[in-house]
């Protein structure tokens, strides 16, 4: 299990933009394609989707953002709903029922671009399946405790939203009729991580991103329509979240 590690991606921080860039230029995209996808990717962030709540319930989870260079992935605290919830995962070797399991980090994308552990190992190819389509998988991993945590985005859930948010993850993952899940063959970006197969496939229009506005508002409640990218789930948080 990771004790005290929070710094998830092989790379280090890289500016989005940076990255959006080298992508571009890897896929031999036209300037003016990638500025209206990062123009309509604020738009789309924008826009509410998912009822307003006319009433705050009292608060009793809270569930925090985690960036990477391209992506946004979930830090639950393994309390009894979420231990319950993600119990499946232990025949995989994912140990959330662990005494010091305290955290667990989960997110979704495309198999071949998310599994690549060293950016500047990807293909064209990988990144031209990505765009166009690609198989999704999800990547967990459990953490210990945490001595300190840094200022990141967060959401407040009461009961019957933390349960919702919880089933639309789980129902996330493309399980077996019968017989448990099992972690994918794949290296992953830490000793303790795991890949797993998902449901849905990935490509520029139903992104990581946008798979975290949808958890969110499979809660109940209100975020941006569309985030394709990190900066538009950040603007949607800005928006709709409120302080977290």
């Amino acid at each position: 299990m990771s004790l005290l590690r929070l710094q998830i991606y092989p790379q280090g921080p890289r500016s989005h933009s940076r990255v959006i860039s080298w992508l571009a230029r890897a896929l031999l995209l036209p300037i003016g394609l990638v500025c209206a996808y990062c123009f309509a990717a604020v738009v789309g962030a924008a826009i509410p989707s998912g009822p307003a709540k006319t009433a705050e319930m009292a608060p009793s989870h809270q569930v925090r953002l985690v960036a990477g260079p391209i992506h946004y992935d979930f830090l639950l605290p393994l309390d009894a709903a979420t231990r319950a919830q993600f119990q499946f995962l232990e025949a995989s070797g994912l140990p959330v029922d662990h005494p010091n399991a305290h955290w667990l980090v989960i997110g979704w994308g495309a198999r071949g671009f998310y599994t690549t552990t060293d950016y500047q190992e990807l293909t064209a190819a990988t990144l031209l399946n990505a765009a166009i389509g690609d198989r999704s998988v999800l990547r967990a991993e459990v953490l210990g405790p945490l001595n300190t945590l840094p200022d990141l985005r967060s959401f407040n859930f009461d009961e019957a939203e933390y349960a919702a948010f919880l089933a639309a993850i789980a129902d996330s993952f493309d399980r077996p009729e019968d017989g448990p899940v099992q972690g994918l063959n794949l290296p992953g970006f830490t000793p303790g991580d795991r890949f797993y197969t998902a449901k849905g496939r990935f490509h520029l229009l139903r992104t990581c991103n946008t798979w975290v506005s949808r958890m969110i508002r499979a809660s109940g409640r209100r975020f941006g329509l569309w985030t394709p990218l990190p900066y538009s789930v950040s603007l949607s948080h800005w928006l709709f979240a409120g302080p977290g």
